[in-house]
């Protein structure tokens, strides 16, 4: 990984072409669409897309970000970089209908923060938007990003859960979130679209993430609960071409695909490594418990192989940028959490 001092550094790191996204964007004819552009990944994937077509040559091919784009400058930002930009509540299911139709579909929308205290809006966008998306699109390629948190907490001394462990998660963010597949997944088997889902587990920019939380604790001397034990992690870049590769490996029934990395990450030792890395000790609470949210990537790394960027890698970026005041986005990642409840 190149050095990164600034925002445009590592918006140029997360969103740069790989040799595997050019050649998934090679042989898939079409325009590309991102659903819920806006949130944390989507305006690195809608730009890797671009940034990838633009150097296959496809010039002519369109990436268009859809989203509610309340704020102006974020739609300014897509649009400087050469992606369409169409602004749509996918709660309004004449809205969606309106969408232009194009074959190949990347699915971010979802909730889950505020859960807790408004659990309807949540299931309605992880339930509601799925089902007006899948009959809008019902031809198209379609990866949906998912969760591993559609699996339940599973031993911390085994090798996580796997796509074919049962789908029974505690909380209703996360049932929800299988909702948001079971409802893709109906469409699918109706319509045989061909559809991928993307299991993401906490990917890494250096704006928020795992690390990020763990560090800006330990900086700060607050302590890091360890009670979830361990943790898996993948960089943004590599999940996002991760995600491109997975339009090429859509079908029906749908595949699912865990992603992450293989290394089950220690929270105790996470916290301490910040600590020599900030110059002060990591102050620990609570201890390790014998289930964790933890996932076995397997079945990716077999389709991808490995991700670009190490752990080591992220975690002298992550410490590097939180040193020099980099800037953060305030939205922690609650991954002590062991009920569900977000």
């Amino acid at each position: 990984m190149h050095p990164i001092h600034n925002l445009t550094d590592l918006d140029q790191t997360l969103s740069q072409p790989t040799t595997a996204t050019l050649h998934t964007l090679q042989h898939l004819d079409g325009d590309l669409i991102v659903l819920g552009a806006s949130g944390k990944m989507g305006p690195t994937l809608a730009r890797m897309l671009r940034r990838t077509l633009d150097e296959l040559g496809h010039t002519s091919r369109r990436v268009i970000a859809v989203a509610r784009f309340s704020s102006p400058s974020t739609l300014a930002d897509f649009q400087q970089h050469g992606i369409e930009t169409i602004r749509c509540d996918l709660l309004d299911p004449t809205a969606v209908a309106a969408l232009p139709s194009v074959p190949n579909v990347l699915f971010l929308a979802g909730q889950k923060f505020g859960t807790s205290d408004a659990p309807e809006t949540t299931w309605a966008m992880n339930t509601l938007v799925p089902a007006y998306v899948a009959q809008r699109f019902s031809q198209s390629r379609t990866v949906v990003f998912s969760t591993g948190c559609v699996y339940p907490l599973v031993p911390a001394d085994g090798p996580g859960a796997s796509e074919d462990t049962p789908l029974t998660p505690p909380g209703e963010y996360a049932n929800s979130c299988v909702g948001r597949e079971r409802l893709f997944g109906h469409f699918a088997r109706t319509a045989r679209t061909p559809l991928l889902f993307f299991r993401l587990c906490y990917a890494i920019d250096l704006r928020y993430g795992v690390l990020l939380d763990i560090a800006q604790k330990v900086q700060a001397g607050e302590p890091v609960d360890v009670s979830m034990g361990y943790v898996n992690v993948i960089w943004q870049g590599d999940a996002c071409a991760r995600a491109i590769q997975s339009l090429a490996h859509t079908q029906s029934p749908p595949l699912a695909l865990n992603v992450t990395g293989l290394e089950k990450l220690s929270v105790r030792t996470l916290a301490e490594r910040f600590g020599r890395a900030v110059g002060r000790e990591a102050r620990i609470t609570g201890t390790e418990g014998p289930t964790a949210w933890i996932w076995d990537a397997s079945r990716s790394y077999d389709l991808f192989g490995p991700p670009a960027v190490s752990i080591d890698e992220m975690i002298e970026a992550t410490a590097h940028w939180l040193q020099r005041g980099g800037t953060t986005i305030g939205k922690p990642t609650h991954f002590e959490v062991h009920d569900g409840r977000f």
